[in-house]
């Protein structure tokens, strides 16, 4: 969601502030959660995330709930902050809201020794991920456009 403006000979200030101001009056329909260095492996994550996209908040909520995986509910935490976000922040109704986008990216990777046979050894990655859920209002969306 980026504003192009022309410069239009402003200095840099007045500038942006004509640009503040435009965004500031466009309608919001869209709120954001991220959690970082969440200890799971991306692969156990993207096999919830994938169940929920797309799905209105209310079934997703459901879905991660029940589900007995340790994904589900670090998504779950996820889910709850984008929509509380949404609400108190944007003033979206939770009845429209939809999980628009989520994904989970890598994250840094702990790296441990594990001792073998015969003064060897391997090395244990023990991965981290990002978590990020964005949810949209379906009645707001339908105005932006």
């Amino acid at each position: 969601m980026t504003t192009v403006i022309k410069r239009e000979n402003l200095k840099r200030s007045k500038f942006h502030a004509k640009r503040k101001e435009l965004e500031a009056s466009k309608v919001k329909y869209e709120a954001r959660a991220v959690a970082r260095f969440v200890r799971i492996s991306p692969r156990k994550a993207r096999s919830v995330i994938n169940s929920i996209r797309g799905k209105n908040v209310s079934d997703a909520q459901i879905l991660l709930e029940f589900s007995n995986k340790k994904a589900a509910r670090l998504v779950l935490n996820v889910l709850k902050s984008a929509i509380a976000n949404a609400v108190n922040n944007f003033g979206l109704d939770e009845n429209n809201l939809y999980v628009a986008e989520c994904y989970v990216n890598d994250g840094p990777r702990m790296k441990r020794i594990w001792a073998r046979g015969r003064g060897r050894a391997d090395i244990i990655q023990k991965r981290m991920s990002h978590i990020t859920v964005v949810v949209h209002d379906r009645e707001k969306e339908k105005e932006a456009k």
